[in-house]
């Protein structure tokens, strides 16, 4: 039976700006709920990592309900864990872990919140070519999400030769031969100049990874670019994509609706997904609720919907 008092957290480095703590505390509030929400950065600490099995068992002893997981150590946590919901074990990484009867199992609200977010802000953009910067943790999320929403094809661009291919043939055997491909970063040009739509999926961007994870001059007002990076909403990637009239989707509806998933695992209680957009909006110093920028004109596209009937593809 869910309680009404919760003490949960989140294992990451460099994670001080993080709104999570705001976002759980402020739902929990609202529902005449106790909820803690304690940050464990692994900087702060001078721990690596691979530090983050001792920080899980550390946390389970002190009597955690959960944690979240975050950048560097949605991939390495796994090996510490008890189990692993069907979602989270398809993608190998894990951003939500859930104590009960002395079992840490993972799971994984990230795919669920891209999703939520991308047909929420940029419920019309064209899947046929998908370019995807980053194949670690997050990536895995945003590529299975990408992949479910109906994509056709997503190729992943990732500094890191072999985890892009290792991701692409997982995603492969999910969605079917041919659905994921990986790329070097010197391809990005020939890519992009085809593509319908950037998703980034790396830390750059943020506040304490300041800058652009790709040259300015591939972008073209014939893109949409999707952000995982919410803080700040607004990254020099978008700036520089919205510069150019593109179509764009910042991290805020992301970081909220995975936020809303973890909610509901670690209390076993119904979140607001809406109002805790809202309120991560608002947190951020954002003016409303800006998940999408208008585009100008361009090609026609099919709904998410009616390319999903095409394809007869779902998500395992």
């Amino acid at each position: 039976m869910p309680k009404d008092s919760y003490l949960v957290g989140l294992i990451g480095s460099g994670i001080g700006p993080s709104l999570s703590p705001a976002l759980h505390e402020r739902e929990a509030a609202r529902q005449g709920l106790r909820l803690l929400y304690r940050l464990i950065d692994i900087e702060t600490l001078g721990a690596p990592p691979e530090s983050v099995g001792d920080l899980v068992r550390a946390a389970r002893d002190l009597g955690f309900d959960g944690l979240n997981i975050t950048h560097p150590c949605k991939q390495l946590v796994i090996g510490h864990l008890d189990g692993l919901a069907p979602q989270a074990e398809a993608l190998g990484a894990v951003n939500t872990v859930v104590f009960e009867d002395g079992r840490a199992v993972g799971h994984n609200t990230d795919v669920t919140g891209f999703a939520a977010s991308f047909a929420r802000g940029l419920p019309d953009a064209p899947l046929e070519r998908v370019v995807q910067l980053g194949a670690g943790g997050a990536g895995a999320a945003v590529a299975h999400a990408t992949l479910t929403l109906g994509a056709e094809r997503v190729t992943l661009v990732d500094p890191l030769p072999e985890r892009a291919a290792a991701l692409a043939d997982s995603l492969n055997r999910a969605f079917g031969e041919g659905r994921a491909a990986a790329a070097s970063p010197d391809r990005q040009a020939e890519l992009l100049a085809h593509a319908d739509g950037i998703v980034h999926a790396t830390p750059t961007g943020m506040a304490a990874h300041p800058g652009l994870p790709l040259p300015a001059e591939l972008l073209h007002p014939g893109l949409w670019v999707a952000e995982v990076v919410y803080r700040p909403l607004e990254t020099g990637l978008l700036r520089a994509a919205r510069a150019l009239g593109c179509a764009t989707l910042d991290g805020g509806g992301m970081a909220a609706f995975q936020a809303a998933d973890a909610f509901r695992l670690f209390t076993g209680r119904e979140p607001d997904a809406t109002r805790m957009l809202a309120d991560l909006t608002e947190l951020a110093g954002a003016p409303g609720p800006v998940l999408s920028s208008a585009p100008g004109p361009r090609r026609p596209a099919r709904t998410l919907g009616a390319r999903r009937h095409r394809t007869g593809d779902s998500a395992t």
